[in-house]
């Protein structure tokens, strides 16, 4: 037996790895699976000789029985041909079930480091009774795999026994017979057994070769006693290797049919491509999807069948296949079918060869576009119920009722919305906390009733509804409307219990006030005699009211009459007329009529009677309904009137009365002396005509509209008579109605004050006069300083100076300026001493007020300052212009008096909306707007005990022949007779300050009503101190309207009570400063004392500059001048608690 090359070849652990193994995705499908054993089969799968040498690199051989799984870089599990053999016979279907719930596992592995012997990876093989046996490397990542075939291979076990014999032939000569041999050609043949390494070695190691060949003989007697045992087995092992290969031959034969009766029965294309993007197989499944043959497939692009914007991600994918050994899983992209465009789900994974490079890549695809629309339609859902739940939770938080959830089981709450806050007053965490308190807070009286409706709903599941009060921390009672139901589940169970509770306090307060409201009715009706009938007109029968009996002189509750006994109840001489009307009513559906009646006793009565008829569908009349009230007393009055109409003659005012077309009804003889017309030419004539010509018929617009919306008017107006001189007359106008209350003319009542508005202008004049008087200094001074410079310039141009051009031009110009400056303050004093007799006009007041300051700067002591302050929007007035001009030149020459030693005049003017508080506050304003003009100064001022005697006529505080008294009397006589009021403060030493409230014309200027704009509050606890129950009662319903709970008090010792006992909810004090017993800076002082940031704002009628220095010296915040409008009120509060307070 001839030596190999080496002595005994026995293959290291490293040298029979196979590092190529198949591996696939834990969430791949069983069918991926098989796809990727039957192609690496039939592209390495090749019958091996028996007596051919074995290689022993199986570094680029693949294993086509497995597959192993992983997570990643991670051994999960194995998956063999006889799972899938298992899998068949069980009849799962392969394409729906993932690898992951039929692989193998725990896997039995050999870590490369544990030991790198073949005999230990064949002991575990054998061990386990596997064929497969993954290498890991010490991080657990997955090397390659060990199966017994590849083992087998592995040991060249003919070359093992050939080495064996060699040796012991050798080992067994003697080494002088070795020696001696001279055959040259039995030392050529060692020689070529050898391969002349033997030869090099024992020369070289000729020292050794004893000790060598008894270990060496040692040794193989060992390994022949050890390995001859192996070799049999071995030799049997290969019998049974053999017989497994052809076996596998077969079992390959039937796996690649299964393969392809399992592709081609797949309901998912199977499309497998090169990678120029060719197709090279495609399964049925495609041919149906894409219309095409299966043979037509063969070199087409892949790529047509995809949508164009999917194409840059599938060529990437692509890319990503062939430079990595990972599969590509759940890639959705869109197809172009015979059905349209479908959207299918792709895992695909690449082919290698037997180099390891990709030559192929197969794709599994499936339809997925009924998932996907399935799975857009349940996002839509999704996002529909969470936009509801949203939708619901923002309509919980916002409405004013309270939406309450409970569980089934224990009743617990599951939630509560927002405004349970708002209507019980407590926090819903509190609920939350103690579920069951919501039933302690119920009044007393209605609690058992409450608790067993819910015990009703939890028994019988039914809804229930009812109505109860509950208890708020602050005392007060409000009545609360709940209603509760159960929810079902899908089976019919109960869910959870919802439902509303509603506060229904107004409700509740306004059925207590209809039910007050029908019995005042009821009085009301009796108390006036007036009855309600209802007639059936196809039954001929009718009801009326119980009171109607006693209309007729019959008893109560009388019941009513037919039609018959109705009219013989009625005065013979009127019944044809009752039932006349009756028929008219009937034919169009409305009527009214007054007739008489004899009673019993066989007194006569006047009724007044009004119905209306109501039809059918189809027209016919069906019932009548009406009224009856008696109205004898007014028609004893009408008779009585009319007696008295002769003494109306005797009048001296004129008394008339004219319809709503202006035509006149009555005209007595005071009218007839005082226009000149007599009755017999007017009656039934246009009062406008006779009375007002074109030019004066404007007046009209604003009485007409006065009486109509108010029911009077009084005014003075200009007229005309028949001789066509015009008269001023003092007219009284009142609205007459009808019996139902409508109205029909309008009574005037004119008394003739011509001579009186002559003496008034007169006294007006004088008026101005006396002022003229008191400025008459003023005006010397200012028309002397005008004619020095004109006189000194008259004698210049005389002398050396009439011959310069240029000078005398100068001089001349200074002559014309002063001279025309005289001109015009002699007109401004003539035109104020004749005034303007005339009409009221629509002016703007910055204009008379420039004049005013123009008068005075050139009148008054150069020792007074004067200033002006009115904006830009101020509203115009409706004013005789020298009466308005009067009462200023009144007030600014008062103001001089005041200042001997000069100080300043400020005279300003603002636009201000009178409210209802405000007129509460001040029986002269009415609500409307305003525009007030303030004149100020800050002089002597005016005494307190002379303060309300300044308006007297003939009172005044000036020496003799300094003033007439009439001054201020004059001014209020005017703003008065304009509609308006004064409101007056003074402080002695400091000055007195005029305020001038005259009606604004609204049609000139848009005001901003800031009512709807004004600051509510948020719940705080305001205490008002006032003595004036008025003035509490006006701010109390102020601040309540505008979300603010009062306390009152009515004086000091009353607000220090109830602050003591509230003070840890009191958040403000408005507080009056004069009242008795304890006046208001007193009550503030005591109140700082209990709580040094108690916050106050001050209220006054008296002057505001000494009132805020005895509120700054008792750290008041804010100062609030009476009579106040609820927008001052409402500002000052919000400014108080909102704005930050400086520290």
């Amino acid at each position: 037996m001839r030596f190999n090359d080496r002595l005994i070849n026995i293959p290291r652990l490293n040298n029979v790895i196979n590092r190529s193994p198949l591996t696939i995705s834990f969430d791949s499908f069983v069918v991926e699976a098989i796809v990727l054993m039957s192609q690496e089969r039939c592209s390495n799968y090749a019958p091996i000789s028996l007596n051919s040498s074995l290689d022993l690199s199986f570094a680029n051989q693949s294993l086509n029985g497995c597959v192993l799984v992983l997570d990643g870089e991670n051994l999960l599990g194995i998956f063999t041909g006889k799972d899938v053999i298992r899998l068949i016979a069980l009849g799962i279907d392969l394409a729906t079930v993932t690898i992951a719930e039929v692989m193998t596992q725990p896997v039995v592995t050999l870590r490369q480091s544990d030991s790198n012997d073949i005999f230990t990876a064949l002991s575990l093989l054998r061990q386990h009774q596997t064929d497969y046996l993954p290498v890991l490397d010490d991080r657990g990542q997955l090397l390659g795999i060990i199966t017994q075939t590849s083992l087998l291979q592995a040991f060249d076990l003919v070359k093992m026994v050939g080495v064996v014999e060699g040796l012991q032939q050798y080992l067994q000569k003697p080494t002088d017979d070795f020696r001696q041999v001279n055959l040259p050609i039995e030392i050529e043949q060692v020689c070529r057994q050898t391969q002349n390494h033997l030869k090099v070695w024992v020369e070289a190691k000729s020292a050794e070769i004893i000790q060598v060949n008894q270990e060496l003989q040692l040794a193989l007697e060992e390994l022949q006693a050890e390995r001859t045992e192996g070799l049999v087995t071995s030799n049997v092992l290969l019998q049974h290797e053999i017989s497994d290969r052809q076996r596998a031959e077969v079992a390959l034969q039937q796996s690649e049919n299964l393969y392809r009766q399992l592709v081609e029965s797949q309901t998912d294309i199977i499309i497998r491509i090169d990678l120029q993007g060719q197709i090279t197989f495609a399964n049925m499944a495609a041919c149906q999807t894409f219309g095409w043959k299966q043979d037509e497939f063969h070199g087409q692009s892949f790529f047509q069948f995809f949508h164009l914007d999917d194409l840059p991600k599938v060529m990437e994918s692509i890319t990503v296949l062939e430079s990595s050994f990972h599969p590509l899983t759940n890639c959705e992209r869109r197809l172009f079918t015979v059905n349209g465009i479908r959207w299918f789900e792709w895992n695909a994974i690449a082919i290698h060869d037997d180099k390891g490079e990709v030559v192929e890549i197969q794709g599994v695809a499936r339809d997925i576009t009924e998932q996907r629309a399935a799975l857009q339609e349940r996002q839509l859902a999704e996002a529909a119920l969470r936009q509801s739940e949203e939708k619901f939770r923002t309509f919980a938080e916002h409405t004013q009722a309270l939406i309450w959830i409970h569980s089934a089981d224990t009743f617990q709450p599951l939630y509560i919305s927002p405004a349970y806050e708002k209507i019980w007053g407590r926090s819903s965490q509190s609920l939350f906390e103690e579920p069951k308190s919501w039933v302690n807070n119920i009044h007393p009286d209605d609690r058992d009733r409450a608790t067993q409706l819910i015990e009703q709903l939890l028994s019988t599941n039914q809804s229930i509804s009812t109505e109860y009060r509950i208890l708020r921390p602050d005392g007060s009672v409000r009545w609360i409307w709940n209603q509760g139901f159960a929810v079902y589940d899908d089976q019919g169970k109960v869910n959870y219990y919802g439902g509303i509770a509603e506060d229904i306090t107004e409700r509740k307060l306004a059925e207590e006030s209809l039910q007050e409201s029908e019995a005042r009715l009821s009085l009301a009706t009796e108390a006036v005699q007036i009855g309600i009938w209802d007639r059936n007109l196809i039954a001929n029968t009718g009801i009326w009211s119980a009171n109607m009996g006693p209309l007729y002189g019959l008893p109560s509750n009388t019941l009513c009459p037919s039609v018959e006994g109705y009219l013989n109840l009625i005065h013979p001489e009127d019944r044809e007329l009752v039932a006349a009307n009756m028929a008219w009513m009937i034919e169009t559906g409305q009527g009214s009529i007054e007739y008489r009646i004899i009673w019993p006793d066989g007194s006569l009565h006047w009724l007044h009677c009004k119905g209306r008829a109501y039809y059918n569908e189809i027209g016919q009349p069906i019932r009548a309904i009406g009224t009856s009230r008696d109205v004898t007393e007014s028609k004893l009055a009408e008779q009585k009137i009319s007696e008295q109409a002769a003494l109306l003659d005797i009048a001296t005012d004129a008394i008339l009365v004219r319809d709503f077309q202006s035509q006149i009804l009555v005209w007595n003889k005071g009218a007839e002396r005082m226009y000149g017309w007599l009755s017999t030419e007017v009656i039934g004539k246009n009062l406008q005509e006779i009375l007002y010509p074109t030019k004066i018929q404007h007046q009209l617009e604003v009485p007409l509209k006065s009486v109509i919306e108010s029911g009077s008017w009084q005014g003075e107006l200009s007229k005309v008579t028949k001789s066509g001189k015009t008269i001023i007359v003092e007219s009284r106008w009142t609205l007459m109605r009808d019996p139902e209350g409508k109205p029909k003319s309008i009574l005037t009542v004119d008394t003739d004050i011509t001579e009186k508005k002559q003496l008034e202008e007169q006294f007006f004049r004088t008026q101005r006069l006396e002022s003229i008087g008191t400025l008459a200094g003023g005006i010397a001074h200012d028309l002397n300083n005008i004619l020095t410079p004109i006189l000194a310039t008259a004698q210049l141009l005389q002398g050396k100076f009439f011959q310069d051009e240029e000078r005398s031009g100068q001089l001349l110009t200074l002559v014309e300026s002063n001279a025309q400056r005289g001109a015009a303050l002699v007109k401004q004093v003539l035109s104020f001493a004749r005034g303007f007799k005339g009409e009221r006009t629509i002016i703007q007041i910055k204009y008379l007020i420039s004049e005013i300051i123009q008068i005075i700067k050139q009148t008054f002591p150069k020792s007074i300052e004067f200033s002006t302050v009115i904006p830009e929007d101020i509203c115009a007035v409706t004013v005789d212009t020298t009466q308005l001009h009067q009462v200023l030149m009144n007030l600014v020459v008062n103001a001089r008096d005041a200042l001997p030693d000069g100080g300043n005049i400020k005279i300003s003017a603002e636009n201000k909306f009178i409210d209802e508080a405000y007129t509460r506050m001040n029986i002269d304003a009415k609500i409307g707007h305003y525009i007030v003009i303030t004149v100020a100064d800050n002089g002597v001022g005016i005494p307190p005990e002379i303060l309300d005697r300044i308006f007297e006529p003939f009172f005044t505080t000036k020496e003799i022949n300094a003033g007439t008294g009439l001054g201020l009397s004059t001014v209020l006589g005017i703003i008065r007779s304009h509609d308006g009021f004064i409101k007056v403060s003074s402080n002695v030493g400091r000055g007195s300050k005029f305020d001038l409230f005259l009606p604004a014309v609204q049609a000139t200027q848009a005001f901003e009503i800031e009512d709807m704009e004004l600051p509510p509050g948020e719940g705080e606890l305001i205490l008002v101190v006032d003595d004036e129950a008025q003035i509490r009662e006006v701010a109390t319903i102020i601040l309540e309207n505008y979300n603010y709970k009062i306390l009152a008090a009515s004086n000091g010792i009353e607000a220090i009570a109830l602050y003591a006992q509230h003070k840890h909810q009191i958040n403000a004090v408005l507080m009056d400063i004069m009242m008795p017993e304890m006046d208001g800076i007193t009550a503030i002082r005591t109140l700082q004392k209990m709580n040094k940031q108690v916050q106050i704002i001050a209220c006054t009628g008296l002057n505001l500059v000494d009132v805020s220095a005895q509120a700054a010296d008792a750290n008041v915040q804010a100062v609030l001048s009476k009579p106040y409008t609820a927008r001052e009120l409402l500002k000052s509060l919000h400014h108080l608690l909102r704005e930050p307070r400086g520290i």
